[in-house]
């Protein structure tokens, strides 16, 4: 599949290795940068991502990491394609700013989107920021539509006071293949299709941060996702960012929250971070309720015919960003 526009001399998809991040740092930055000032926040500097997190990015998407070249061979655009199961998003993606308004945003969008239904999703989303209605229209024109917000949440948390939290990464052998089986049919008892286990393994093979285990008397009630790596380049560890979230009902959600907690205090680290779909009101008021404050919002928009599926009993936070 090769899309071209020959009148600015950018060609591609090709797929973006990791020999390609520090070129994909810069559009990203830039991009985003040159957005927040259209938006009238002139003095922001969105900061480059740590490389770790790129590394991630990329092999959890694999061949869903696309990117455009101008006429002189440098990276002009960028859409990573993720698909986790049948749940399907794109995230981040970025056209340089020299070449927005010509055609590339949606060449790459529409890119995307085809190589996901492609390869039989049932859900295929994006996340872009509310405030922005020129983002919101054009996602529309190219056929998504909104649905509810996530909402970051955090927390300062105690050092002390938890209980100790049961972790993907103290389990061996057989005992964590086990473990990952459990994972994945608790998040096929939520969403079926969906299936986060190579996140799981990814997080742990490049020591990015852990999966919490919630056990209760019938199996696996809980299982939480997070990242202590900085995204941010050059910055400390000072923020446990949750991805993924499954729990069977109510009292697994306020289990998996605390074991979080546990284990954000456990490496030293004060603050929690939680991505929160406000679809699921109830775990929304229970963060709110423990202390934790909104920081920002991003809207969560679905492609035309392939929405979002939530679970009837329990609450599914999958987090549609890196």
């Amino acid at each position: 599949m090769r899309a071209w526009l020959p009148e600015l001399q950018v060609v591609g998809p090709e797929r973006a290795t990791e020999r390609d991040i520090e070129a994909l740092n810069r559009v990203f930055a830039d991009a985003f940068t040159d957005r927040y000032r259209r938006d009238g926040l002139a003095g922001v500097r969105v900061p480059q991502l740590n490389p770790q997190v790129w590394r991630y990015a990329l092999l959890d998407a694999g061949e869903g990491t696309m990117l455009w070249r101008d006429e002189s061979g440098q990276v002009a655009a960028f859409n990573v394609a993720h698909r986790s199961g049948t749940e399907g998003w794109m995230g981040p993606l970025a056209v340089r700013p020299d070449r927005q308004g010509s055609g590339v945003g949606k060449t790459i969008v529409r890119t995307a989107v085809d190589w996901l239904i492609d390869r039989h999703v049932a859900t295929l989303g994006l996340e872009t920021m509310p405030r922005t209605v020129e983002n919101i229209g054009f996602y529309a024109r190219l056929g998504f539509a909104p649905g509810h917000l996530t909402v970051t949440m955090t927390n300062e948390i105690s050092k002390r006071g938890h209980d100790a939290p049961a972790l993907l990464s103290e389990r061996r052998g057989s005992d964590q293949a086990a473990a990952i089986e459990a994972v994945g049919r608790l998040v096929q008892a939520l969403a079926p299709g969906t299936d986060y286990s190579h996140e799981l393994l990814l997080t742990a093979e490049l020591e990015l941060g852990d999966t919490c285990l919630v056990e209760g008397d019938r199996g696996l009630e809980a299982a939480v996702l997070w990242h202590s790596a900085p995204l941010a380049e050059s910055r400390t560890r000072d923020e446990v960012r949750v991805l993924k979230l499954g729990a069977r009902h109510d009292r697994a959600f306020e289990a998996a929250v605390a074991a979080v907690e546990a284990a954000a205090a456990r490496r030293g680290i004060r603050r929690v971070s939680f991505r929160c779909q406000t679809r699921f009101a109830g775990a929304f008021r229970r963060l709110i309720a423990r202390g934790y404050r909104v920081r920002w919002t991003d809207l969560r928009m679905t492609y035309d015919g392939y929405p979002e599926r939530h679970p009837v009993e329990g609450v599914l936070f999958s987090n549609w960003e890196i």
